[in-house]
């Protein structure tokens, strides 16, 4: 099965700046230090004995998670997504020069930029973005942040020059959040070329069990009905282990589900998060749980969700 990983992240600590990176500034995780490192595509290991250097009481503890089926098939990185990763966020296109002088894979870029920069600051950082081949869209982390940015004029506007350069823009905010969902939808009504998608499945709440009466649960579903709504709407399901380091599948499975039954199966991408995945898994263990958690659908589907769908949103030609 080839797989194009649609959400990852590269690091250059020799370069680059990657301020959230230090163990001195947040977010304060106590185990930062398993990314604290750098990481090239030579890092994006699907193949078994390129794991050596996991522990070997990890690997049998993965073994037994794994159904026989999704173990034995055989997974081959077609490519991937570039998604900004603070390498320098006063001049982004650095990133995008050091990728692309050193990738060889197929790759696309999500490139950082400020939407708090001034109209010609923000078509003068687009500019110099669109001299790289590899930018296909940008991202400014919106979380916290995300009415007070979606509601201002000027964020508004830079949306549509976005969406005048054919650039998409990953979202990153939580989708229980019910007054940011209703701005981003009235965004995507009134600007249906501007193509949104959707990072870390909009930060579903997390319990290990089923649990539909779960108040913040019901939130994050009623933001996934409402932004399903709009054609130029896509989702990627990543950043599980953001949420809950040791997760259970089965609330995987739940929201891989629960995106699929509202999006359907061309506006839904499985995503690596890599290296953060690492924290719970090793990248190869990361895919083959994909595998398992859709292992009742059909072989087409699958090529859809790891393949064919990121081929699409990302502006991949002739993998």
């Amino acid at each position: 099965m080839k797989i194009i990983d649609p959400h990852l992240h590269l690091f250059n600590l020799e370069q680059g700046d990657y301020h959230w990176l230090s163990a001195k500034n947040p977010p304060y995780w106590p185990d930062k230090e398993i990314i604290n490192k750098n990481f090239t595509e030579n890092d994006l290991r699907l193949n078994s004995q390129e794991e050596a250097h996991y522990q070997q009481e990890k690997q049998e503890k993965q073994e037994q998670q794994a159904l026989t089926s999704p173990q034995d098939t055989k997974l081959t990185l077609a490519g991937f997504v570039h998604i900004e990763a603070g390498f320098d966020n006063i001049n982004p296109w650095r990133e995008i020069a050091w990728l692309e002088s050193h990738c060889q894979l197929p790759f696309r870029s999500v490139a950082n930029i400020n939407l708090n920069l001034t109209n010609d600051e923000f078509e003068q950082q687009l500019t110099k973005l669109l001299g790289y081949d590899s930018v296909v869209g940008c991202r400014h982390i919106l979380d916290e942040d995300a009415v007070e940015l979606l509601n201002s004029k000027k964020v508004q506007q830079h949306l549509k020059q976005l969406a005048r350069h054919k650039l998409s823009f990953d979202v990153q905010m939580p989708l229980k959040n019910q007054a940011a969902v209703k701005i981003l939808a009235d965004i995507l009504q009134f600007n249906p070329t501007l193509r949104i998608i959707i990072d870390h499945a909009g930060w579903p709440p997390y319990h290990p069990q089923k649990n539909k009466n779960d108040a913040q649960w019901q939130l994050w579903q009623a933001g996934i009905r409402e932004l399903s709504k709009y054609p130029n709407c896509a989702i990627k399901c990543s950043g599980w282990e953001m949420t809950e380091r040791q997760y259970e599948l089965v609330w995987q499975q739940e929201v891989i589900q629960t995106c699929l039954t509202e999006f359907g199966s061309h506006r839904v991408m499985l995503a690596s998060n890599f290296p953060l995945c690492l924290f719970s898994n090793s990248y190869q263990q990361h895919w083959k749980s994909y595998l398992q958690a859709t292992a009742q659908t059909s072989e087409e589907l699958q090529q859809a969700l790891c393949f064919n769908n990121t081929e699409h949103w990302y502006r991949f030609k002739n993998l």
